[in-house]
């Protein structure tokens, strides 16, 4: 299954833009449906709050880039937090994922 991501443009009216979950952006695209700029984006990569990539490949974006980095700017502003303490936070929402996936799994054996 193919997860669509979106994002609505209103600067200029009412354009939407689908970005498939697999689609390759480069570094200007990506910021440009992350709505920020790319220098924001490199900050991302140098945190590690996105997930690395080969040297080669280090200005390459997935549509799956996009959830992260939004839910990074979402944390950044609502909470003022700076880069680490960002990345910090993603860390700690994996892994209360990761646990949660894990408990419902042993629920599932045990029933």
């Amino acid at each position: 299954m193919t997860t669509i991501l979106y994002r609505e443009i209103t600067s200029d009216g009412q354009h939407t833009e689908i970005i498939e979950e697999f689609t390759q952006l480069d570094l200007k695209k990506f910021a440009e449906a992350c709505g920020q700029s790319p220098e924001w984006v490199l900050q991302l990569l140098e945190y590690d709050i996105l997930p690395s990539r080969p040297a080669e490949r280090i200005h390459q974006f997935f549509g799956e880039d996009i959830n992260r980095a939004r839910q990074a700017y979402r944390l950044q502003r609502d909470f003022d937090a700076s880069f680490s303490a960002v990345a910090m936070m993603l860390d700690l929402i994996d892994e209360v994922q990761k646990l949660r996936k894990e408990v419902k799994h042993l629920n599932f054996q045990h029933s």
